[in-house]
């Protein structure tokens, strides 16, 4: 039947006033990236639901929808975390292909950006329209939304395949430790549960011989974190178990035969646990994070008691974290000066934090100074290592909500000036991984020479060129977990739970370093490792609990690719001591023992410079010395306590007050080069 003319004006009407992003018919066409408004989310609520929390429950289902149609085939990233949402609004998305009879879930999102904000990745094809419905799962108001086109990258082939074996008598409550338990500088696996640790030896590469050892009283188990260290310097090393209401440190005999347990009762709420020689005094003391209140830690004395000291708190305490939300610690040297710096991830809110030491235990925050102090972040760790190979670490906030973010470090020694780090996550690969994970780690898997990062995703941030720029490998079942060399092959096998990830050698060459310190604390946590080739010069620092859960080697592991030889090696201790060794053999477990192969002073510069009379009574002498830019000359007795101290140039300095015995002379330059000489008071 014919309509009036009435009839067509009330549909006119009827139709105009649907907004055009209301319907699935009527979605709004999206044909570029850019930003784009959601006045209120008013319109027809989607039925099917990609994003995860089920269906729509707040009040009348409603929804906005968008027909996104590329042009080429791109990388996209959909995201509401974004600053012109400020504050953050509570968003959840759908992205269906097929049309609007037809609808088929191909992506979508509720909480991967900070404050509950949305963000999802995924690839798509030019010319195929893609539906994007918002939905009012969980609020109506209005917020902004970006479409990000990036072209897809084609990573290469894995650089590094897994054989995967699984060990049944992996059994412990707590399988997230390796290393090594009996000094002999072979990686083993550590098991605890109540009242036993289970030892997993390795006796020949892939070999496991098992010790069960009892323990005693009743301690806190690990379930936040796990961290190991030689702390009663016995060559067996100790382990401290960080619990959600307290810690306890596991001390060996002298014989690794036994352990007993030393719980000593204060609440902590622990995240990240840390041995670290806080002080510098040679003796490993125990740091944990807090989450909801300031960090704490407890000092070692040289006869292995500990005492408890609360940042800001406690009178006399360092100040390492005077805030709640401290998630994971991560101790390694920031601004190349000989000592350990501390970087702070945080979450629920306050930014990360990176904390300078000055020495005599004042630990400095410049985190603002740096411009690593970026808000809205959700972090539970963060990866930091010399990406690279420039000779400094950098940092890679790496979320576990929200997005990341990486920071080069623009260390400049020419000067006393503090630098920014630069932000250069676009480009990255991190700016398109969306992939987030509560533990991050970073370690040179395929030993290529440049280090990469295991985080969430089950895949590898492959680092293939050092240039700022990473590619992800998806491997299946894997996950961060305890991390070392469990075959002897120099390639870093991986273990989650019973399960141990082999690395199958690549070709590549390697070299591995284990230390043993005698001035500085035994494992040499805290030092610096260098290699020195054709590839320029890598860095690694000793680190005891690093990400935010797991244990993992102490040993020094670096790759250099096809190169077939090493240079140098350089070991600078947190005693000062340099230890030097020249034209190491490749595809080895390099053992240094501190002060075994020393950088002589008469290598500092082409002129000789030594020290006499050695052994010497009253006055020693340096010869030569005008030629170097002083920063300061010390003397440390062996037990590393520094005896003295001069921050003048002098060519003589009276030892006579010295009782006799062996010393160590280090001699600091304004470039904050350390070099050292032992001598004998007589």
């Amino acid at each position: 039947m014919k309509k009036t003319t009435l009839q067509l004006l009330s549909i006119f009407f009827i139709v105009s006033s649907i907004k055009a992003q209301d319907t699935c018919q009527t979605a709004l066409p999206i044909t570029t990236a850019g930003f784009y408004t959601v006045a209120a989310v008013d319109g027809t609520a989607p039925t099917i639901f990609c994003a995860p929390n089920g269906t729509i429950t707040n009040g009348d289902p409603r929804g906005e929808w968008y027909a996104y149609t590329p042009s080429d085939d791109y990388t996209v990233t959909v995201t509401s975390y974004l600053s012109a949402n400020s504050p953050l609004v509570d968003t959840r998305f759908h992205v269906y292909t097929g049309d609007c009879n037809n609808l088929v879930c191909y992506s979508g999102d509720d909480d991967s950006g900070s404050g509950y904000s949305s963000m999802a990745t995924f690839n798509v094809s030019a010319g195929e329209t893609y539906y994007i419905a918002w939905d009012n799962r969980w609020s109506n108001n209005g917020f902004v939304f970006e479409v990000i086109e990036n072209p897809i990258v084609v990573p290469p082939a894995s650089p590094i395949s897994y054989s995967d074996v699984t060990v049944g008598t992996l059994n412990s409550t707590y399988n997230i430790c390796i290393v090594d338990m009996n000094g002999d500088f072979k990686d083993d696996i550590v098991g605890v549960s109540a009242n036993n640790l289970r030892i997993h030896y390795q006796t020949a590469p892939g070999v496991f011989s098992i010790t069960d050892i009892p323990i005693s009283g009743t301690s806190k188990m690990p379930s936040w974190s796990m961290a190991a260290g030689d702390y009663n310097r016995d060559g067996y090393n100790d382990i401290v178990l960080g619990s959600g209401n307290g810690l306890s440190v596991w001390t060996s005999n002298n014989t690794g035969t036994a352990y007993s347990n030393f719980t000593p009762g204060q609440y902590i709420f622990c995240q990240r646990t840390n041995f670290s020689d806080l002080n510098n005094d040679g003796n490993l003391d125990v740091f944990s994070c807090h989450d909801i209140a300031p960090n704490v830690y407890y000092l070692n004395d040289s006869s292995n008691n500990l005492t408890y000291y609360q940042s800001s708190v406690t009178p006399g305490a360092m100040n390492i974290g005077s805030g709640g939300g401290n998630y994971s610690t991560l101790f390694t040297d920031f601004d190349n000066d000989g000592d350990t710096d501390v970087f702070i991830s945080k979450c629920s809110g306050p930014p990360c934090e990176l904390h300078r030491n000055d020495g005599n235990g004042i630990y400095t925050d410049i985190s603002a100074i740096a411009e690593i102090n970026i808000t809205p972040i959700q972090t539970w760790s963060s990866a930091v290592a010399d990406f690279d190979n420039d000779g400094d670490m950098d940092i890679i906030i790496t979320a576990s909500s929200g997005v990341h973010h990486y920071f080069q470090n623009n260390l400049d020694t020419s000067n006393s000036v503090e630098e920014a780090y630069t932000e250069i996550t676009s480009g990255s690969g991190w700016d398109t991984n969306s992939s987030t994970n509560i533990d991050n780690v970073a370690y040179d898997f395929d030993n290529d020479g440049f280090v990469d990062v295991l985080g969430g995703g089950n895949k590898i941030m492959f680092n293939n060129q050092g240039d700022g720029t990473f590619y992800p490998i998806p491997y299946t079942g894997l996950s961060v977990g305890a991390i070392g060399d469990l075959n002897n092959d120099g390639f870093l096998d991986i273990q989650n739970n019973n399960n141990i990830h082999y690395a199958i050698p690549n070709g590549n060459n390697w070299i591995k370093i284990t230390l043993d310190g005698i001035v500085s604390n035994k494992n040499g946590i805290g030092a610096r490792v260098e290699i020195y080739g054709s590839w320029g010069k890598q860095i690694r620092d000793i680190r005891s609990g690093e990400g935010f859960r797991y244990m993992s080697s102490l040993n020094a592991h670096f790759g250099i690719g096809t190169a077939t030889s090493i240079d140098e090696v350089h070991i600078i201790w947190p005693s000062g001591t340099i230890d030097v060794i020249e034209n190491p053999a490749i595809n080895q477990s390099l053992m240094i023992v501190e002060g075994s192969s020393p950088l002589s002073l008469a290598d500092f510069n082409e002129d000789q410079i030594n020290i006499y009379p050695n052994p010497v009574n009253n006055v020693l002498n340096i010869s030569n010395i005008d030629l170097l830019t002083i920063k300061s000359i010390k003397i440390y007795n062996q037990l590393g306590q520094e005896v003295m101290n001069h921050t003048s140039l002098t060519n003589s300095i009276n030892v006579s007050p010295l009782q006799k015995g062996v010393y160590i002379l280090t001699i600091e330059t304004n470039e904050n080069q350390k070099y050292t000489k032992n001598f004998i008071k007589k």
